[in-house]
């Protein structure tokens, strides 16, 4: 095997981990985060329903920045704050979905924390 399919299977395994764990109810929805190499992306899920209630990402036409990096995902984290403040969400539970809580995903959180979401 080479090197990225190892360090998927690795990320894959901690992602499973995690959401034995992390599950999002009706009063606090599940906050998911993807990153990819160019992007960051968020939503906050009700697992009970299957339905996902606010979605951000440094895609959206609405992005501050270049997508790569940790201004743009503070950013992301801002915006998915203020959606889901209008969706009357205001505690969520932080799925980290198997990536290292550092660098793009730790901005991310630190500015959902400060936009008023509590996790």
């Amino acid at each position: 095997m080479d090197k990225n399919s190892l360090k998927a299977n690795r990320r894959g395994r901690r992602r499973i981990g995690i959401r034995k764990r992390v599950s999002g109810t009706g009063e606090r929805p599940r906050l998911s985060i993807y990153r990819s190499l160019s992007h960051v992306y968020a939503q906050i899920i009700n697992d009970l329903d299957g339905t996902t209630i606010a979605a951000a990402s440094s895609r959206d036409k609405d992005a501050v920045g270049t997508a790569g990096n940790t201004k743009s995902a503070s950013d992301v984290g801002a915006r998915l704050a203020a959606k889901a403040k209008k969706a009357g969400v205001s505690a969520v539970v932080f799925d980290r979905n198997g990536f290292r809580y550092h660098g793009r995903v730790k901005a991310l959180a630190d500015a959902a924390r400060e936009a008023g979401l509590k996790f």
